[in-house]
């Protein structure tokens, strides 16, 4: 039986994900988070895409991507994005073969029920991430730190986050805009409890 085809639609935002071969934690550590940066930048060099969120866990990687309209797929940014790190892995430990367990996944948050709050929701799930693995305390404090970005207006991502429109129509002002993000990171943290 063949695969259904992926939604690639030009133009929407996608929670896209991926996991390592063999859910191993091929990722953890310096240098997974280093290959991550380097194939995420290559790929902002080369493709048209907006970068919303980004996040790496020790097997597998979190990116919500906004397609542009005649340009890259999903499909094409993910798969560059992959065979770099896979690439960069492999070279650097002298393997070869599968780095990926499998196609990666993906969804369009503009066809979720309430897409405005599912994004910003999601946001906060993917930064709890490696929260809840235990990799770090705070998704503030998380490898790549893309949450910073929603929180301070400063902030300097080691990738280029550009911030959702969704989080633009959240106020008039920055700050208004994070008082009511940070609302979302309560009521995450309140769902999280629960399964502590």
């Amino acid at each position: 039986m063949s695969r259904p085809l992926r939604q690639i639609k030009q133009g929407s935002t996608h929670h896209a994900y991926s996991r390592c071969h063999g859910k191993k934690n091929l990722l953890h550590g310096k240098y997974g988070k280093i290959y991550f940066i380097e194939s995420i930048t290559m790929c902002q060099e080369k493709y048209d895409f907006d970068l919303i969120a980004a996040e790496i866990v020790a097997n597998h990687i979190h990116l919500i991507i906004k397609t542009s309209e005649g340009k890259e797929t999903i499909s094409r940014i993910m798969q560059y994005v992959k065979a770099r790190i896979a690439e960069k892995y492999n070279k650097a430990m002298g393997e070869t073969g599968a780095f990926w367990n499998e196609r990666f996944g993906s969804t369009i948050i503009e066809e979720a029920e309430n897409p405005e709050e599912y994004l910003l929701w999601l946001l906060w799930y993917i930064g709890y991430n490696p929260v809840r693995k235990g990799l770090s305390r705070d998704p503030r404090m998380n490898d790549i730190g893309f949450i910073n970005c929603y929180l301070d207006e400063n902030f300097n991502a080691p990738v280029k986050i550009t911030l959702h429109n969704y989080f633009i129509k959240l106020g008039d002002t920055f700050e208004m805009r994070v008082k009511k993000f940070l609302t979302y990171e309560e009521a995450y943290r309140k769902r999280l409890a629960v399964y502590f």
